[in-house]
């Protein structure tokens, strides 16, 4: 049986305690690939936010390998947040630095490893995001797809066990959103990690996620949760529904003469 990975506990996210969302709880297991998904604007970002420790909740826990991330402090704090890797939507890369470098930086920050360790583990963790080719490039040097690999090998660097991936797929053509989709399987089944990923990219929560919930902005909360092509069936919420399906959506937008 798996274990848990992260609990959420009656979460409410948002910003100067003014909550978009209330009494989140949800668990992630551990090697799961987990979406949070929904429409724009709903809270998917700012829930991954706190459960980053980026900012901190009105209300709630997060529980990260027996440990909350909300009131953990010092060096325990540290010790969890090494525990997690991150790759926002934009990459978030130093753009004075190459993607070595940037890769490199989170070594040199948090362990006391000679300089030919950090660029030879930095090395690798471009080989397995197969971007060893782009080491030596600036970040305005690379497409989109290489920028996002690159995010995702610093986000690497220090040997998480989970991964947080904000819009992953985001600006992406479909064939290099598929290869991203690809990459996250493969290092899932090779190294065990649990990701979790914010996203509304249909195509792509149905091919990876094991899991999912779904967030709406009217209901301030979960209204959907399990795998994806469970809920692609399930015709007992009509939003959920056509969210996975489409076909509603699309079938109105045809008859519509102001379309």
């Amino acid at each position: 049986m798996k274990q848990t990975a992260i609990e959420v506990k009656n979460l409410s996210a948002g910003y100067n305690n003014q909550a978009i969302m209330e009494n989140l709880c949800f668990e992630i297991l551990s090697g799961e690939i987990f979406v949070i998904l929904g429409g724009s604007g709903c809270g998917k970002s700012t829930v991954l936010k706190h459960m980053i420790g980026l900012i901190p909740p009105v209300t709630g826990k997060i529980i990260i390998h027996g440990q909350d991330m909300v009131t953990a402090q010092g060096k325990t704090k540290n010790s969890l947040l090494q525990k997690i890797g991150v790759a926002f939507q934009n990459g978030a890369l130093f753009g004075s630095m190459t993607v070595l470098e940037n890769v490199m930086l989170p070594l040199k920050e948090y362990t006391d490893l000679p300089m030919d360790a950090i660029e030879t583990i930095a090395r690798v963790k471009l080989g397995l995001v197969d971007l060893e080719q782009g080491a030596f490039l600036l970040p305005d040097e690379l497409s989109g797809g290489m920028r996002k690999r690159a995010a995702i090998a610093r986000a690497m660097a220090l040997d998480p066990s989970i991964l947080f991936l904000d819009e992953p797929s985001a600006g992406l053509d479909p064939l290099t959103s598929a290869g991203l989709d690809k990459l996250i399987m493969d290092l899932r089944a090779s190294l065990g990690i649990t990701f979790v990923i914010v996203t509304h990219e249909l195509e792509s929560i149905l091919a990876i996620a094991d899991r999912t919930i779904m967030l709406e902005k009217q209901t301030k909360g979960i209204i959907a949760t399990g795998p994806p092509k469970q809920l692609k069936q399930d015709k007992s919420n009509p939003y959920v529904y056509n969210f996975f399906n489409r076909n509603l959506e699309l079938r109105n937008i045809k008859n519509d003469p102001k379309s």
